[in-house]
């Protein structure tokens, strides 16, 4: 439209040169603006009228989210031990009957065929014995009873004081140690029962030739018994034998 109309003035202008109609430069000139802003103006009012574009929507597709697996289920409870049944305990029941004692008989017969004794008794019996003994039992009661196993002999010292010598007996000089002119002291140990009697000895340091005579000499030595807790008891003690010639 804005087209056809700047033509048609186009149109008049050169028709009004044809028909030689006065005109200047500037009329042309200023038609020729009016026909510029009329170009430019009619689209810029027309544009103002029309309605604005609707804003663009904008669609957005979101894939749906697969769904969490779901938990695993508990584990079952473990079972229970069955608990072993209780048994009641059975009630005690006092038996409170009471039983009539039975009557003994006074006469007692004996039975017939039982051995009561031997007829006139046995030598060295006892009137009015017990009946049913036993022909030949141990005259004087049961035997003695077994002897109580030996004591260990504890060693002179401390507590334990050494016995009195009550018998001394002098040893043999061998004739051999005498011509080879042997003297000197021989050293033992004895074992002194609880009684004070020499059990046992031993030499400790000794000389050859004067062992022996050492040992004979000092079994036949006799010691006061030794008490512990006043009780008796065997002994170990040092003893020394001096051979010296003269």
């Amino acid at each position: 439209m804005e087209k056809r109309l700047f033509e048609d003035l186009i149109d008049s202008a050169k028709a009004k040169q044809r028909t030689g109609q006065s005109t200047t430069w500037p009329v042309s000139f200023l038609l020729h603006l009016v026909a510029a802003m009329l170009v430019v103006l009619v689209p810029l009012l027309a544009s103002e009228q029309l309605p604005e574009p609707a804003s663009a929507v904008k669609a957005f597709f979101v894939e749906p989210m697969a769904a969490p697996a779901p938990p695993p289920p508990p584990p079952p409870p473990a079972p229970r031990a069955a608990s072993a049944p209780r048994v009641a305990p059975k009630p005690i029941v006092q038996d409170n009957t009471f039983v009539a004692p039975v009557e003994v008989p006074q006469d007692i017969k004996p039975e017939e065929g039982l051995d009561l004794g031997v007829e006139g008794g046995v030598a060295g019996g006892v009137e009015g014995g017990v009946p049913g003994g036993v022909v030949g039992g141990v005259v004087g009661g049961l035997p003695d009873a077994p002897p109580p196993p030996p004591q260990q002999a504890v060693r002179v010292g401390g507590q334990i004081k050494e016995p009195k010598k009550l018998k001394t007996v002098s040893p043999i000089y061998p004739d051999i140690a005498k011509q080879a002119r042997v003297q000197g002291v021989v050293i033992l140990e004895a074992t002194i029962s609880p009684q004070g009697k020499v059990n046992d000895v031993k030499v400790l340091r000794g000389i050859p030739l004067l062992d022996q005579a050492a040992v004979d000499a000092v079994k036949q030595w006799v010691y006061t018994p030794t008490l512990l807790n006043g009780v008796p008891v065997p002994v170990i003690m040092t003893v020394t034998v001096n051979f010296k010639l003269s």
